[in-house]
């Protein structure tokens, strides 16, 4: 594993006890220059992650509270008349940093996290008609709480879709609470956690990332995992495009830090759920059938056969 990654797993896992494979997907998504939605109950960690990555890489961070009053001027920032010069002064939001933390992201209305849709995608606000790139890099990590919990809402499918990973941080093993409980996990905001990048370091790691090589045979596996989940008799809305694309990133980012430089059909397998399970929309017939989406993921990895040639171009094979 490149050493700059493991020096950032190793100060993250100060703050985060026992949960070492949720703080390496989180790192994967960064590295693959995408966005986190953490969906779980309260009390578990899911502040503390955000705020321990963005010590650890050195990196600006800031965090949005989502409750029903929250506008998209608050995020996205607004103009303001200056007497002195006669013009509109761009005030920035809270997007204008490098991590953004969106608490409760399913608590607000729906035209506050439409907001969020440009910036997710494009790295850009747009305010007043005029275009403002957000700085680089970029990471959106929201967290909602479970479906069903008081004052929330289902965020729409288009921007679930603008996650890359959507995943559970899950209560600690019983190790880890007796460690928690004696204090051995450390406050995100201390200064234990040190930062052992810049912004500029991180750039360049997810150039690396996109450097990984993937052969055909393994694009074509990647389509055609997603292709299944279209034709998939339990499911009534299939992965996007922008999934496949997700996912052919995740697999270099899990090649990445298994200290490969190409890509293998176990990478894709070990991140594919993680991609698609928030991307997919079972049908009447799952739900009467108690059918999840994990089984049905489970069911089409199962199905879709593994290419077996996936060599490096330098001749390389795992």
């Amino acid at each position: 594993m490149n050493q700059q990654a493991e020096s950032i797993l190793r100060e993250v896992k100060k703050a985060i006890v026992g949960k070492d494979e949720v703080v390496a997907r989180a790192l994967m998504v960064v590295l693959s220059r995408g966005h986190i939605l953490l969906e779980d109950v309260p009390g578990v960690g899911k502040t503390t992650l955000a705020l321990a990555f963005s010590r650890a890489m050195g990196i600006e961070y800031r965090r949005v509270q989502f409750t029903p009053d929250v506008v998209p001027s608050d995020i996205l920032g607004f103009s303001i008349y200056d007497k002195e010069t006669g013009n509109l002064v761009y005030k920035p939001g809270a997007v204008m940093c490098n991590l953004l933390l969106a608490d409760e992201i399913n608590r607000t209305s729906s035209k506050t996290q439409s907001a969020l849709l440009e910036v997710m995608e494009e790295g850009n606000v747009t305010v007043d008609g005029i275009s403002r790139k957000v700085p680089e890099p970029f990471i959106v990590m929201a967290t909602q709480n479970p479906k069903g919990s008081a004052g929330t809402q289902l965020l729409p499918e288009s921007q679930l879709d603008r996650f890359m990973i959507c995943m559970s941080m899950g209560y600690p093993s019983h190790d880890a609470e007796v460690d928690i409980a004696k204090g051995k996990s450390v406050k995100a905001d201390e200064y234990t956690i040190k930062p052992v990048m810049n912004a500029q370091g991180l750039v360049e790691m997810q150039g690396e990332v996109e450097q990984v090589f993937i052969h055909d045979s393994i694009y074509s596996y990647i389509v055609d995992l997603v292709d299944a989940t279209r034709t998939s008799p339990y499911i009534e809305l299939g992965v996007s495009p922008r999934g496949t694309i997700a996912c052919v990133r995740m697999a270099k980012a899990y090649a990445y830090l298994s200290g490969r430089s190409y890509v293998i059909p176990s990478d894709v397998v070990s991140v594919f759920a993680d991609v698609t399970k928030h991307r997919i929309v079972l049908n009447t017939k799952a739900r009467v059938s108690h059918v999840s989406e994990f089984s049905v993921i489970d069911e089409i990895l199962k199905a879709v056969k593994q290419p077996t040639t996936y060599v490096k171009k330098a001749g390389n094979r795992d």
